[in-house]
């Protein structure tokens, strides 16, 4: 696998883009824009995912990356569900749904994917790299801790 310097570079956080700018035209479109509740919460959900990604990656640690991708799909299904609510109000039809409803479905296969192979690698993330065991004391402003 190649290193991924930056989040942007992830193509799960790419496909979760993709996904955000799926869904955010459908609420701008007729009754789906007057239903502000749900209007909203898609669009947090799949914001949710693009961000839950970036967050993991930025805290530079396999198992806490992991554990924000598992966020992510969780996310992911929000958006699935919510996608059923829009369905069933007429507001999107079904090929927007399956179009939105198959994007997420690969954004959870690839983070799995993902999941796995973080926690199959032996690489830990560069958190720890700079750490070493003999020095477990870190100072800040003047104070130790």
């Amino acid at each position: 696998m190649a290193t991924i310097k930056k989040f942007e570079d992830i193509e799960v956080w790419q496909k979760a883009r993709q996904l955000c700018n799926l869904i955010y035209p459908l609420t701008l479109k007729g009754s789906f824009a007057h239903d502000y509740k749900l209007r909203d919460q898609i669009n947090g959900s799949s914001g949710s995912v693009m961000n839950n990604i970036a967050e993991g990656f930025g805290r530079r640690g396999n198992k806490e990356f992991a554990n924000f991708l598992s966020i992510a799909i969780g996310s992911c299904c929000e958006v699935q569900s919510q996608l059923y609510r829009a369905l069933d109000r007429k507001y999107i039809d079904n090929d927007e749904f399956k179009e939105c409803y198959d994007l997420t479905g690969t954004i959870i296969l690839k983070s799995g994917s993902l999941i796995n192979y973080l926690n199959k690698s032996e690489y830990t993330g560069k958190k720890y790299k700079d750490r070493t065991t003999n020095d477990k004391r870190q100072t800040t402003n003047n104070i130790t801790i």
